[in-house]
């Protein structure tokens, strides 16, 4: 008796066989998180060797994000980002300064990394990390054990240590209203120690612009 040549040859080649599925699951690289709804996170962060303490509020739901910079043996800086474009950064001492910027774009969406580059497997600061790369923005380490953020890589040299991060923490609303001299009527063209400090603390403020003018 002969079998059909084609049943050989499937027989025949059957050991070698793996269905095109299981291929592209195992040829998939891994993909970064999206951020959670809400978080609160601290970081310390170094910037041509001035170092900070930065307190992250992010909250999706409400289309708004803080940060509070507190530089080493200097001012507290707090800067509230909102999902129409408007910032504010001010401080809340005795010298009452505030820079009101407006952005084309809104804060950070939860999925902002999607489409991210993946640099393959590192180990930073005791973890191992899965990495990925956003061109001309930022390496982002993720605990591959976790799914938490590591550190943080910036184009321009600043770097971003994750020390904790609490999924699901709010802050209270009142925290989130910049003071009333932010809304006093500034004199155009003029600037402020405040103003040359938005770029290097507003990590959401540099990523709004380099994207906004690489859409253009």
């Amino acid at each position: 008796m002969y079998f059909p040549i084609n049943f050989i040859f499937l027989f025949t080649l059957s050991p070698f066989w793996v269905p095109s599925k299981a291929l592209e699951i195992d040829s998939t690289d891994p993909i970064p998180s999206p951020w959670p709804h809400q978080f609160h996170a601290t970081t310390i962060m170094n910037y041509t060797g001035g170092l900070r303490k930065v307190d992250l509020w992010y909250d999706w739901p409400n289309k708004r994000y803080l940060h509070i910079n507190q530089y080493q043996l200097g001012k507290k800086l707090y800067g509230v980002e909102w999902q129409n474009g408007t910032s504010f950064y001010f401080t809340l001492d005795s010298t009452q300064e505030c820079t009101v910027r407006h952005f084309p774009v809104g804060i950070l969406r939860p999925n902002w990394l999607e489409g991210a580059n993946y640099m393959g497997q590192r180990y930073k600061d005791g973890f191992l990390c899965n990495v990925w790369e956003k061109t001309d923005f930022i390496q982002y380490y993720e605990d591959i054990a976790t799914q938490l953020p590591v550190y943080w890589q910036f184009y321009d040299g600043l770097i971003e240590h994750i020390i904790t991060f609490e999924v699901g923490k709010v802050l209270e609303d009142s925290k989130w209203q910049a003071p009333a001299y932010c809304f006093k009527e500034i004199e155009k063209g003029k600037e402020t120690l405040q103003d040359r400090k938005v770029q290097d603390h507003s990590l959401l403020a540099s990523f709004h612009e380099r994207r906004f003018k690489s859409d253009k």
